[in-house]
């Protein structure tokens, strides 16, 4: 047998060569994948480019770009270098995505498991509560939560997670609904495991799948919610973002889109990198797919 053969490999490994054998499959996935990498590889930049303070003037208000090597993306009304915002605008980016997400699928996936493993009257209040956030625009509910806890980033951040976990409650309800009546669950119960070590040793592992690929459409919606309060005035202004940069080139909009249309660009293609990531994990843990 070949030292290449993937039955020689440890279980581990051999798993995440199975892994990406299926995900290569789809090249759209991929193509997110590179795009994420992109966005990762100018967060990493940042500190390097402009290690000081992105938001400090760097050179003559309204410089188109590619007119100077200083600031290669041209700068804004007050001079500020477009290139250092997009650059520290990925940080903020990256970060909102994966802490609001965190936020929410910990809410999600704890309400879930409990309305779905306990059923009756468990179920019924949590699912109440579930529907009375749904019946709340979300970006209605964020802009009462940023106008109550204020425009801090650690409070938006807080704010999308708490705005966005009504859908990974409804997958996680779903999924403990379907597993907790299976035969491995009846064995470990009559083994006189507590509800707790089932709820999350035994069900949860099985249930994440389809809670691990919303995640990155809830990634995609934080990036969009923030870019959406910046735009309205609402983020913080100590911080870099590129929902800010957009929201403060409107004023310039008619004589230099670039102001706009740069981080514009950057927002479209970090979502569009989440949407294709999500799709491509989707295919890998789909368990109808063919291995």
């Amino acid at each position: 047998m070949s030292l290449a053969d993937p039955t020689d490999l440890p279980p581990e490994e051999r798993r995440w060569r199975v892994f990406w054998r299926r995900y290569r499959r789809n090249r759209a996935a991929v193509l997110g994948l590179i795009l994420l990498g992109a966005v990762v590889l100018l967060a990493l930049l940042a500190g390097i480019y402009e290690p000081v303070d992105p938001l400090r003037r760097a050179g003559e208000p309204l410089t188109w770009p590619f007119q100077t090597w200083q600031t290669p993306l041209g700068t804004d009304q007050l001079g500020r270098d477009i290139l250092a915002g997009i650059l520290h605008g990925a940080r903020i980016s990256l970060l909102i995505g994966v802490v609001a997400t965190v936020i929410s699928i910990a809410i999600g996936v704890v309400i879930g498991a409990l309305a779905g493993y306990f059923g009756g009257w468990v179920d019924d209040v949590l699912m109440r509560i579930t529907e009375a956030f749904q019946t709340v625009p979300s970006f209605v509910l964020l802009l009462a939560l940023v106008a109550i806890l204020g425009s801090s980033i650690e409070n938006i951040v807080l704010a999308i997670g708490i705005v966005s976990w009504t859908a990974p409650a409804r997958l996680a309800r779903a999924e403990f609904m379907s597993l907790r009546k299976r035969e491995f669950i009846d064995a470990v119960r009559n083994l006189g495991v507590g509800d707790a070590a089932i709820i999350f040793r035994e069900i949860l592992p099985n249930a994440l799948p389809p809670v691990v690929v919303y995640a990155s459409v809830i990634m995609a919606l934080a990036i969009l919610l923030e870019s959406a309060l910046a735009f309205l005035g609402l983020g913080d202004p100590n911080y870099a973002s590129w929902g800010n940069m957009i929201g403060q080139g409107r004023a310039v909009l008619r004589t230099a889109w670039y102001v706009c249309a740069i981080p514009g660009i950057a927002i479209v293609l970090t979502v569009l990198s989440f949407s294709l990531l999500g799709e491509g994990l989707n295919e890998v843990l789909n368990p109808r797919q063919k291995k």
